[in-house]
């Protein structure tokens, strides 16, 4: 019997490549420039538990501000992107996902240059669509694009992050989510968002995305 056809969509930061330490080091560097609080290492535990509004509320963030923030964290990551490095496993799994025919997606905030640096040439072949660039709340929108572009029924697609944005886009484009245990989100709290999988290390993405 052949394997049922999907389509996964995959968010970047925390999710393929390791960006949490220089994701700290940038929310640091920004909060100086825009005047708000540096990341609250002391509640950590509890910031991976709550989405990304509270998150700035917690921080004092102007939302007014956001689109001048994101655009600067971005030219940061920039500057940075050299000490960037996909989680242990992920070249592999993305591998052996697309081998096993399915078509594969990204959906980023970050930059296009930045994608193609920390994938390689060789990875980011493996994806039909690169969709960077996206605002800090504008993923269900753009998964709603790529799902219209796939011509895939939405029962076969599934969206996989770390954060409990990504599951609430995922909710609001009408699609699955997947939430791996390695990112930024506490995995229970994306469970209690509306995740229908986990995954706890690379190697599952395979066994669970394409039984």
């Amino acid at each position: 019997m052949s394997r049922r056809n999907r389509f996964l969509i995959f968010d970047f930061d925390g999710t393929l490549a390791d960006t949490f330490d220089l994701f700290l080091k940038i929310f640091d560097e920004a909060a100086i420039l825009y005047g708000f609080r540096p990341f609250d290492r002391k509640k950590m535990e509890y910031l991976r538990t709550i989405d990304a509004r509270s998150i700035l509320r917690h921080h004092r963030v102007p939302l007014w501000k956001v689109p001048a923030i994101t655009h600067t964290t971005r030219k940061l990551m920039e500057r940075y992107i050299h000490g960037v490095h996909l989680f242990p496993e992920i070249d592999l799994a993305i591998s052996q996902l697309h081998d096993s025919g399915a078509k594969l997606a990204l959906l980023t905030s970050n930059s296009r240059s930045n994608v193609l640096h920390v994938f390689g040439r060789e990875l980011a072949a493996r994806f039909d669509y690169l969709e960077c660039g996206s605002s800090i709340f504008g993923k269900p929108s753009r998964l709603k694009r790529l799902l219209a572009r796939s011509g895939f029924s939405a029962d076969d697609v599934v969206f996989i992050g770390d954060e409990i944005r990504d599951a609430h886009a995922a909710r609001r484009a009408g699609i699955s989510f997947g939430a791996v245990s390695w990112g930024y989100g506490a995995v229970s709290s994306l469970v209690r968002a509306g995740a229908s999988e986990s995954f706890a290390e690379p190697g599952e993405l395979m066994a669970k995305l394409m039984p």
